[in-house]
Formats: structure tokens, C-alpha cells, sequence
């Protein structure tokens, strides 16, 4: 049976346990065409109530790329030249918080945290193919579905 695609997902990284979410959004012109497509990946610290959340938002821009539909995947962002990521990939998903977490963010602030994804981009997706290459997909240590 396939995962709800609206369901939290469970993360595990260094002993502490996340859930994660993975949301599309854009704002609707007078015309009723889409604008400003992005990507936002929010991840709550559990136990769930003793930390705010963390919100890596991929906003559309000049030389990137978000999924609005078709061509492109679901959870798709990159550079047009260069790197990217798939967002509904949990390697993706704790290559882009091992990142956060070496540039400063901690859990246990109280409010939420929102940072531009575009900056944590290319350092994570580095770290994926670097761990893709020797073998690791990133994708085990306790990444997957939350709950039963």
C-alpha cells in the first residue's frame, strides 16, 4: 500500500528523532495562473511540543528550479546548472539537515526556523553523492514512514 503523501515522515539522525514533511505552494495571480511556486520541507523535533520546527523553503527563482508539474518530478529542486536534490528522498531530506545543524541551527529553540534552502543546496547534495558514492544511500538509519 503506498504512504499518504500528506502523512509525517520519521527521521532519525544522531540519536534524535524527527518528522518530516514535504509541501508544495504558490501564489494564485488575478488570472488564476499559478506564480512563485516553492518547496517547503519542515522538520519537528520529537517528542513533538518541545521544539519549533525547522522550515527549508526552496522559493522559484532565476537559474533554479521547482516543480510546478510536468516535465519535472515531484520534489525536484536544483540549480539549472548544477546541483539538486529530490525532497521526498529522506538521504536528501537528512543531508539537507546535517547541513543546517553544521551551520548553526539547533533544536530546542522554542519558534520556528525558516532558511533558504538554496544556500544548503549545493553543500548537501555534495554530501549525498559523496555518500551515494561509497555506498551509502543515505536512506537508512531509521529514515521512514512515522508511525504504524
Amino acid at each position: 500500500m503506498p504512504r499518504h503523501p500528506k502523512k509525517p515522515r520519521r527521521l532519525v539522525a544522531d540519536g534524535r528523532e524527527y518528522l518530516w514533511t514535504l509541501r508544495h505552494g504558490h501564489r494564485v495571480l488575478d488570472s488564476g495562473r499559478s506564480a512563485d511556486c516553492r518547496e517547503t520541507l519542515t522538520l519537528y523535533p520529537q517528542p513533538a511540543g518541545t521544539d519549533g520546527p525547522l522550515r527549508i523553503v526552496f522559493a522559484d527563482g532565476p537559474g533554479r528550479y521547482v516543480p510546478g508539474g510536468a516535465p519535472l518530478g515531484s520534489g525536484d529542486v536544483g540549480f539549472i546548472r548544477g546541483a539538486d536534490l529530490n525532497l521526498h528522498e529522506p538521504g536528501a531530506v537528512r543531508a539537507l539537515l546535517d547541513v543546517a545543524l553544521a551551520r548553526g541551527w539547533r533544536p530546542g529553540e522554542r519558534r520556528a526556523v525558516e532558511l533558504d534552502g538554496w544556500t544548503l543546496l549545493e553543500e548537501a547534495a555534495a554530501a549525498r553523492a559523496g555518500g551515494a558514492a561509497a555506498g551509502d544511500a543515505g536512506d537508512a538509519g531509521g529514515a521512514g514512514p512515522a508511525g504504524p
